[in-house]
């Protein structure tokens, strides 16, 4: 009928010192199942049936938009009794691809030649892998011919068979009509006391199928995490593979071992990427783009011929071409800049649309704005945008000047080419091509004592 994905993630995950199941710690900013959860839906998966057992409600409502189906293992009896809970949404021509959620990096295209291995003749198909030290593995048993025999758990193996290198992912395709048959065969007479899944290897053989094999790229792809090490140690990897791919698209990183990328990111040519950025959610880089230092990038997209200055943040926002931003700058969503904007130094942006050529250099505030063309905005420039209760907006024309330190008390609108004075307060609307300015008379106190530490 098609395929069905069984992700396995019902452990607890105790070597992870944790209240978080181990299937939700963090990899790239991501879930481990939601890795492998994306996975299936790139392989076309007609239906993800997710195994879940401890804190299987945290794990249901991380991922409740995930468009998974979950099935609960209430008792951990193993890989095998974990694969049976979800034998009752297979059907017999289905293929059937179970994955680990600990597992979180095989490539699509490992999967895919997994996959086609299957055929009437050959209901069953491994992924397997050469290690130096197979230790903790399950062996991969061949008979004389190299055929494959069995799989022996570590703890069921002779001296003989821990000699072997070949080992046991765990990933493997059945067809469904084979794999129900199996699994009601399978017993937990094993020095684990558990129903393997492995077991259903020896099952195909006697029934007379063949079991091919196949191998990923690299060691990488079949790691899994037990304990916040391992999970470190698979982050390092995976950055390192995502900078790798970022410097076959042209990308120059001034230190590859220093770049996270959290997401998905396009780039045009030409792009420069310093030290200790990251990179979040949908990132889109144009042409002629340079990201400095220590900056962060969340679901933004940035023109050709922009700069991002060191430690600026940009989060769901919109740079046009040739804009400037930072150093020091955090732009929040809702931000869109047009055409050869500059945002200055310690300058916070959030729901402002600022027109092209426009200028806030320095130390202010610009909210719920939307500005015109051409504008000066000055150091200290506050727009005054909540009550406390609600938002207002501020509408300033093209080719405004406002001076330093004034607060725009919204909602009020700033009328074309007007100019605001220095220290003003603006409670009311600004006609346009007119100097606005609002100043308490300047007072000096004499005989004022200044206070004394006592």
């Amino acid at each position: 009928m098609g395929l069905k994905v069984i992700i396995l993630a019902a452990g607890k995950g105790t070597r992870m010192r944790s209240s978080l199941p181990k299937v939700l710690q963090p990899l790239a900013g991501q879930p481990l199942l939601q890795h492998l959860v994306a996975r299936a839906k790139q392989l076309g998966a007609q239906k993800i049936l997710t195994v879940v057992g401890h804190e299987s409600h945290l794990v249901e409502a991380v991922m409740a938009d995930q468009g998974v189906h979950f099935v609960l293992q209430s008792e951990q009896l193993g890989t095998g009794h974990a694969v049976q809970q979800a034998l009752p949404e297979i059907a017999d021509e289905d293929s059937v691809l179970v994955l680990y959620g600990d597992v979180p990096l095989t490539a699509d295209s490992t999967l895919k030649d997994l996959l086609g291995l299957l055929s009437p003749q050959q209901p069953l198909a491994l992924l397997t892998i050469d290690l130096v030290n197979p230790s903790g593995y399950g062996r991969v048993v061949r008979n004389a011919h190299h055929e494959v025999c069995a799989i022996v758990e570590q703890k069921d193996a002779r001296p003989e068979q821990l000699q072997i290198r070949e080992v046991n992912t765990g990933i493997l395709a059945v067809q469904g009509r084979f794999l129900k048959q199996w699994l009601g065969q399978l017993q937990s007479n094993n020095a684990q006391g558990e129903f393997y899944l492995t077991d259903i290897i020896a099952m195909c053989v006697a029934d007379g199928y063949s079991v091919h094999t196949t191998q990923p790229a690299t060691e990488m792809e079949v790691l899994g995490v037990n304990d916040k090490a391992q999970l470190q140690a698979l982050e390092r990897l995976y950055q390192q593979q995502q900078a790798a791919e970022l410097m076959r698209q042209g990308v120059t990183l001034l230190d590859a071992s220093r770049l996270d990328v959290r997401g998905a990111v396009t780039v045009g040519q030409d792009v420069q990427i310093d030290v200790n950025v990251i990179l979040e959610g949908s990132v889109t880089l144009g042409n002629n783009v340079k990201i400095g230092a220590h900056c962060v990038l969340k679901n933004v997209r940035i023109g050709d011929g922009c700069e991002v200055q060191p430690f600026s943040h940009l989060e769901d926002c919109v740079l046009a071409q040739n804009v400037s931003v930072g150093p020091f700058a955090r732009l929040r969503p809702g931000t869109e800049l047009a055409d050869n904007v500059r945002i200055g130094n310690f300058v916070e942006t959030k729901q402002a649309k600022i027109g092209s050529g426009s200028k806030v250099n320095h130390l202010s505030y610009i909210g719920d704005t939307q500005m015109g063309a051409q504008c000066n905005i000055g150091a200290g420039t506050i727009t005054c945008n909540y009550d406390g209760v609600n938002k207002h907006q501020t509408v300033i024309g093209d080719g405004v000047f406002v001076g330093s330190d004034t607060q725009l008390i919204a909602p009020v609108h700033l009328g074309d080419g007007a100019t605001i004075g220095a220290g003003s307060t603006i409670t009311k609307d600004v006609p346009a091509h007119e100097l606005t300015l609002s100043r308490a008379k300047q007072l000096t106190l004499k005989g004022w004592q200044k206070p004394q530490k006592r």
